[in-house]
């Protein structure tokens, strides 16, 4: 069985927009692994070991970290590595420079394509930058795959199934389904261990795969990066409060009475 997590490399701090450009000026932040993205490598390790002891000789499945960015997203991966991946492929051209959803699904896509499909692909539920939960979604409908997204419980990972609870806004829901198939891991589904020391230090010589647009199998740049991405950001500003609430100095009674009459409204 293969495994794929696809990670991402965000600011760890408050990143500066281009005002004329409207992209993310990532520079102005040290980047740093997706927070939700540690718990959709956490959610891929238990399904590897389900499976057999990941990077070990003869064992079931391979869990590959796979990562579009600039080149100082190698960090990420290490980090990935570090927590149990078995390879590591990092994406990175200026030609992917300001994708949206849609250009970084179908990069993604394509480069998923060309190392073999795996059985299970994870993702975090969102990222902390671009924040729209929409890509392990865009990304499995390019696939032709199914997504199960906002996974609040993983029961089990078999040898050709799963089952796996979904938290939606009417309630909980459990899914059971066969491979392949995609995840996107919510924060309450796993719990998280820290690498340790000798982990890390074997994960900064284990080989990363680097490719770039010249690799993919359409290396077509007009459906990349910034120029195939169909979002825009028109304009930025700061929103400025035109309503002003107003402030009441009430007793315990007159307290009362306004909450009842908010509830009646209700």
């Amino acid at each position: 069985m293969r495994i794929g997590v696809c990670i991402k490399q965000v600011p760890a701090g408050s990143a500066r927009m281009d005002g004329e450009t409207g992209l993310l000026i990532r520079s102005s932040a040290e980047g740093v692994i997706n927070p939700y993205d540690v718990f959709a490598l956490e959610a891929a390790m238990q399904a590897a070991f389900a499976q057999g002891t990941p990077g070990g000789a003869g064992t079931a499945a391979e869990v590959l970290a796979v990562t579009m960015g600039p080149p100082s997203a190698e960090r990420t991966l290490r980090e990935a590595l570090a927590r149990g991946a078995s390879a590591a492929l990092l994406l990175t051209d200026s030609a992917f420079s300001g994708a949206d959803v849609a250009a970084t699904s179908r990069t993604l896509a394509e480069a998923l394509r060309k190392y073999g499909v795996p059985d299970l692909i994870f993702c975090g539920q969102q990222s902390t930058d671009g924040d729209t939960a929409q890509l392990p979604f865009a990304l499995a409908a390019r696939l032709g795959i199914p997504a199960i997204g906002w996974v609040k419980k993983i029961e089990y990972f078999g040898e050709e199934d799963y089952s796996v609870l979904q938290e939606l806004s009417p309630g909980t829901v459990r899914v059971r389904g066969r491979y392949p198939a995609l995840f996107a891991i919510g924060r309450e589904a796993v719990q998280v261990r820290a690498p340790n020391l000798p982990r890390r230090l074997a994960a900064q010589k284990i080989p990363i795969t680097t490719w770039g647009l010249a690799d993919l199998p359409d290396p077509d740049p007009r459906r990349c990066g910034l120029a195939g991405s169909p979002t825009r950001v028109r304009k930025l500003y700061t929103p400025v409060p035109e309503i002003k609430t107003p402030s009441l100095r009430v007793d315990a009674a007159g307290a009362a009475s306004l909450i009842r009459k908010a509830l009646a409204e209700a």
